[in-house]
């Protein structure tokens, strides 16, 4: 079986472009993805890393770059006007779903990306981030309740330290045969792996 995990935050625009290109690539080569969602916040202080946000020179060339993808692979993508978004609630949620109600991770998580840089919204603002929540079929005290799990605590930090421990310094990073393949430009190797399998 061909296996492709993917680490990510929903805070990533590549990791928005990534998620909707890995879907493209997994069934193309009909392998099995395994969704990994991980505090980036907690990456780059582990390693040294930081946003390509925090240099403006390369912010600016980002934006460029991210419509060259975008262009290349028809996924539109919008930089969220209320960046930087801060993603721990949201990556608590996806973990949450994960863990609790796995066969409905992509459509929210597809929900929660889209609402970053699809059709960008404040999530940063409660109100706004309870409407998804809603418009995603999630009920207020199921997801406030889920917030708060220790287990769903526990998990997102357990897997964002895997991360780190396995060579992450970014995101989107996939790995292939315990491989690490960083950056959606990169993806070209992704699928020379799983091609090679």
């Amino acid at each position: 079986m061909k296996v492709i995990e993917f680490y990510f935050d929903v805070g990533s625009p590549y990791s928005y472009i990534g998620f909707h290109r890995i879907q493209q690539i997994a069934q193309q080569y009909q392998a099995e993805l395994i969704w990994k969602p991980m505090l980036l916040g907690g990456v780059f202080k582990a390693t040294g890393n930081s946003s390509p946000m925090a240099v403006p020179a390369k912010a600016r060339y980002s934006m460029i770059d991210l419509q060259r993808w975008a262009k290349l692979w028809q996924i539109p993508v919008q930089m969220n006007p209320y960046f930087p978004i801060n993603t721990l609630q949201l990556m608590r949620l996806l973990t949450a779903v994960q863990l609790f109600q796995p066969e409905n991770f992509v459509q929210v998580a597809t929900g929660v990306f889209d609402a970053m840089f699809g059709q960008p919204r404040n999530l940063n603002d409660l109100t706004i981030f309870m409407q998804l929540m809603q418009e995603l079929g999630l009920g207020a005290e199921q997801v406030k309740q889920w917030l708060d799990d220790e287990k769903v605590k526990s998990e997102l930090k357990v897997v964002t330290e895997e991360a780190i421990e396995r060579g992450v310094f970014g995101a989107p990073s996939w790995f292939v045969n315990d491989e690490l393949y960083w950056g959606v430009d990169h993806l070209h190797f992704v699928e020379d792996a799983l091609h090679a399998q």
